[in-house]
């Protein structure tokens, strides 16, 4: 079967590899759709001593089972579905709890982030792949494409948005920061799911006009002033829940500059942006609540394929085939991808 591999920094090849065996909790899945991340241009560049080098790319997949493992049950051969990116040992505490995305048993340790599909096992970037049953949800008939994109693009955000959910009340405002592959989805999912007041920010006019249209409140194009727009749209007060997808610096200052005392910051990007915490001064007003969110649940990945199920988030998404790989990785570093780029073995 073809794979998308990662062979050395900064490279990837579609290599011909043997069609994997599943073990009994295991299914092979039918690769219909495989999207493509910043992240997995990140995973190439980690130089030539990288660990994950030989490795199928590929964590935002869908397709169809087309093998069940022995002790497989609840899962059919045809059966449409999405894959949980996240690895997880559904045993642990924290799995138990319904926290899989912080698995003790299948993330690394040190801090680190848990290990994904396409990120230290093979992912969906092939002709087929092997999955853990436990990670499957139903996409009954959903497009492939949608499907595969939801898997990190409204995944993402819809676990964000979900820390803060009691927030999000008639009377509060939230701030989005960033309207690209994720913001995009973020937007839809907060106008879906809450009565909150929307303002959308980003630095393009076109990103920013899709906000206008698709369920902002106000859409702004973001620069230094920002912040003290949203401190004047909400009478000095500030953002009752900031949800930064960027997290550049210059969002990351917004941030912190509009943020409501009692509110809430979720930092979602990986912009590289940062600040110094003093205990007992600014910059951070009285009661704000930080946390920076990894990935998801199998619970939000399941809520964020209803909502596209029910119409109330779409995906904007470009498609190439699986053979023009590296022309889909090149237009994603260039910064040409309009929502998202997905591979279609």
């Amino acid at each position: 079967m073809r794979a998308v591999t990662y062979v050395r920094n900064n490279t990837i090849e579609i290599r011909d590899k043997q069609l994997p065996e599943i073990a009994a909790d295991q299914v092979l899945l039918k690769v219909e759709a495989a999207g493509l991340c910043h992240s997995d241009i990140t995973v190439i560049n980690l130089g030539d001593d990288n660990p994950l080098i030989g490795g199928t790319l590929g964590h935002e997949t869908a397709g169809e089972v087309a093998q069940v493992g022995a002790s497989v049950s609840g899962w059919e051969v045809g059966q449409g579905v999405v894959v949980g990116p996240i690895l997880s040992c559904g045993q642990c505490r924290e799995c138990i709890a319904g926290r899989d995305n912080q698995c003790l048993v299948a993330g690394p340790r040190e801090g680190l982030a848990p290990l994904t599909y396409g990120i230290g096992v093979d992912g969906g970037m092939a002709d087929y792949m092997v999955v853990h049953a436990r990670h499957l949800v139903a996409r009954g008939d959903l497009d492939a494409v949608v499907a595969a994109s939801l898997t990190d693009a409204a995944w993402t955000p819809m676990h964000a948005i979900n820390t803060v959910a009691h927030r999000l009340t008639a009377d509060a405002t939230v701030l989005l920061l960033g309207l690209g592959g994720l913001g995009h989805m973020a937007l839809q999912i907060l106008a879906a799911t809450s009565a909150a007041r929307i303002i959308a920010a980003d630095t393009d006019p076109a990103k920013v006009e899709f906000a206008a249209e698709h369920g902002a409140d106000l859409a702004l194009v973001s620069d230094a002033e920002t912040a003290r727009r949203v401190l004047d749209e909400t009478n000095g007060r500030g953002a009752d829940v900031v949800l930064d997808v960027v997290g550049a610096q210059a969002t990351v200052d917004t941030s912190l500059a509009c943020v409501a005392a009692g509110g809430a910051i979720r930092f979602v990007g990986l912009g590289g942006g940062s600040f110094t915490y003093v205990a007992g001064t600014d910059p951070l007003p009285w009661g704000v609540n930080i946390e920076r969110p990894y990935g998801g649940n199998r619970a939000d990945l399941a809520q964020a394929v209803a909502l596209a199920h029910a119409g109330k988030i779409a995906v904007t998404a470009q498609t190439y085939s699986l053979d023009d790989a590296q022309q889909a990785f090149d237009d994603l570093v260039a910064g040409k991808i309009v929502g998202r780029a997905v591979l279609v073995p």
